[in-house]
């Protein structure tokens, strides 16, 4: 009897586990939109928050910057600061 409740329970315990999702956010595109109706969810495909308020329009969605954009810490050429000497 042991045995047969523990088996339900572990069948149970299977069928009640949830699949892991994949990644959110894609780290190639700097602007993702998120739809809320009638399921939520979030896609990382666009490259201006324009691009992405033309799709977001008329829907339950928002735009929003990808925190986990590849490119979003890097500084541009050109843009480095120098030390300049001392004068004494």
């Amino acid at each position: 009897m042991r045995i047969l409740a523990l088996a339900i329970l572990a069948i149970g315990t299977i069928w009640a586990t949830v699949p892991a999702r994949a990644q959110m956010y894609a780290p190639d595109y700097p602007v993702c939109i998120q739809v809320y109706a009638p399921i939520q969810y979030i896609d990382c495909s666009y490259n201006s928050l324009a691009q992405c308020a033309a799709t977001a329009s008329g829907r339950a969605a928002e735009c929003i910057v990808n925190p986990y954009y590849a490119n979003a810490y890097q500084e541009p050429w050109g843009r480095r600061h120098r030390r300049h000497p001392r004068a004494y």
